[in-house]
């Protein structure tokens, strides 16, 4: 799942090399990835009005479901 967004949020932003993604166990079957990236890019992973931040978040959903995981992003800034 992590490299999912990695892949995701790459293919996005200007500075990929500026990408950094943390996995944190919340709960029992929670996962919650924070994912930082470049001031400059934070505005084309959140999108207008967070489109393409919650679309990423529901491939994300989708994915960890497949595996029976609970999925969460934060977009740290």
């Amino acid at each position: 799942l992590k490299d999912l967004v990695e892949y995701l949020v790459k293919s996005l932003v200007d500075q990929p090399e500026k990408v950094s993604i943390t996995e944190n166990q919340k709960d029992a079957g929670t996962l919650v990835y924070e994912l930082r990236v470049a001031k400059d890019d934070i505005g084309k992973v959140i999108g207008k009005r967070g489109r393409t931040a919650q679309s990423i978040r529901t491939l994300l959903s989708a994915a960890g479901s497949k595996i029976g995981k609970r999925t969460g992003l934060e977009i740290i800034e």
